[in-house]
């Protein structure tokens, strides 16, 4: 309570203005003595365009211990920022998440989201299949991950050769502004994908830093750390 009376005014009447969306959504998805305590805020500004399907969260999550459609990235205006929930498959919130103003979620196959996951703004997600974050991932803006091609593809014989295949994100990892994590990516542990990668495979291996069109392996040994700001919600 303490955090709402320090925000700005603006920023208390976002919120308040946001209680009836973040209701619909709670009791949509949770039973009564869950939704009540509002676990999922939701921002005036997202479209349920879908509220279809499964969401799951850890027992005992906090009020507002997931949030979508909040945030504010500087260069982008928050006015105009419109997120999507579209969703007929299943999200499974591991712990506490902030996915961003502006930001696109589309399921109808699996998406598993780790503790303390953050996107930052204006990024999708698009999950036809299966799509796993481990803890403590940052997703920066403009950011694609895509388990599918959408349109099948056929041989000659009429075979199709564009399956969707899972995408599988490690613990503590960075992934920069621009970057598209498309089907069959895999990243480890303690990985940065450089601003601007496109990730088609598996990489291997900690503590590195991997970019570039090929993407490959540019520096080893290195570590990071989430910069904490004080921004508005």
């Amino acid at each position: 309570m303490s955090k709402f009376y320090a925000m700005t005014f603006r920023d208390k009447l976002h919120i308040l203005c946001s209680i009836p969306k973040t209701l619909r959504f709670n009791l949509h998805y949770f039973p009564f003595k869950t939704a009540i305590k509002c676990p999922v805020m939701v921002s005036r500004k997202v479209y349920l365009r879908e509220l279809h399907g499964k969401v799951t969260l850890p027992e005992n999550t906090d009020t507002a211990g997931i949030k979508i459609g909040f945030g504010d990235v500087g260069h982008y205006d928050r006015k105009r920022s419109r997120s999507i929930w579209q969703v007929s498959g299943e999200v499974d919130f591991k712990g506490k998440a902030s996915i961003g103003h502006g930001s696109k979620i589309s399921v109808r196959g699996k998406l598993e989201v780790g503790d303390r996951f953050n996107i930052t703004a204006e990024s999708t997600i698009v999950c036809a299949k299966g799509i796993r974050f481990g803890n403590d991932c940052l997703l920066s803006w403009d950011v694609l991950v895509m388990d599918t091609d959408e349109h099948p593809i056929y041989n000659k014989e009429g075979e199709r050769i564009n399956e969707d295949r899972p995408i599988v994100v490690g613990n503590h990892v960075w992934i920069g502004c621009k970057c598209m994590l498309l089907k069959g990516a895999e990243l480890p542990d303690n990985t940065i994908l450089a601003a601007g990668t496109a990730l088609r495979s598996a990489f291997h291996g900690e503590e590195q830093i991997i970019g570039g069109n090929p993407p490959s392996i540019l520096k080893r040994d290195v570590s990071w750390e989430l910069e904490v700001r004080s921004t508005a919600n």
